[in-house]
């Protein structure tokens, strides 16, 4: 239900769903925001941020903020508003710094979407709350909250391989990096209460990581 989203998630939804109908509207506004690696280049650094607000079409967007209105409340109920913006800024920035220096030398390449900051608020809620279990679309059985992390990684790997749209995947893996290194940053007591949690994604990200390196060179 939406009163059940803290205000700093309805903020968040709103300002991303405004910032997207504008885009897919203007498109001298979409190219003017868009991360663009020549243009960031340039100078325009503050496309850094305002790329993660800009979605492709209503099915990126949907999928984005679905997924950040299952788990803002379970960052939130525990970190806090200041601290969920920290962690959803902080992981957009990594994501898309990620994405810079992977496609450096590519500086036609373009992305949007706000993958690295969703990704991870996702990622801080799976150490946060390392139980959870999830009930996703067409299954009808709970699916660990780690399973879902790992599939989401792989995913994401393999949108990396194929680059046919204009969605941000590199994102996805610097985001998932920054939301766990920052709720560690914000809370260090969760790598003794999530143990387990902290070692299945950070072998996935090592393995992501490697396969990442291999793909570059």
């Amino acid at each position: 239900m939406l009163q059940n989203i803290p205000p700093v998630g309805i903020f968040i939804i709103g300002l991303n769903i405004l910032f997207s109908l504008i885009g897919f509207k203007n498109d001298i506004f979409f190219e003017k925001y868009r991360f663009h690696i020549g243009s960031i280049k340039a100078g325009d650094y503050y496309r850094l941020l305002t790329s993660g607000f800009l979605h492709v079409n209503t099915t990126h967007i949907l999928f984005n903020m679905f997924t950040l209105y299952f788990f803002v409340n379970i960052v939130v109920g525990v970190l806090g508003t200041n601290s969920f913006l920290f962690l959803f800024i902080g992981s957009l920035l990594a994501g898309n710094l990620f994405g810079y220096y992977f496609h450096y030398k590519d500086s036609y390449y373009s992305a949007v979407g706000a993958s690295g900051a969703v990704t991870g608020v996702l990622f801080s809620a799976l150490l946060l709350y390392p139980e959870i279990e999830l009930m996703l679309f067409l299954i009808p059985i709970p699916i660990p909250g780690y399973l879902f992390g790992i599939v989401y990684l792989l995913y994401t790997l393999y949108g990396m391989k194929t680059q046919n749209d204009n969605i941000g995947h590199t994102a996805h893996f610097g985001g998932a990096v920054g939301g766990i290194v920052i709720t560690i940053f914000l809370m260090p007591n969760v790598i003794y209460r999530s143990v387990f949690m902290l070692s299945i994604l950070s072998f996935t990200l090592i393995i992501a990581g490697v396969l990442l390196h291999k793909k570059q060179s």
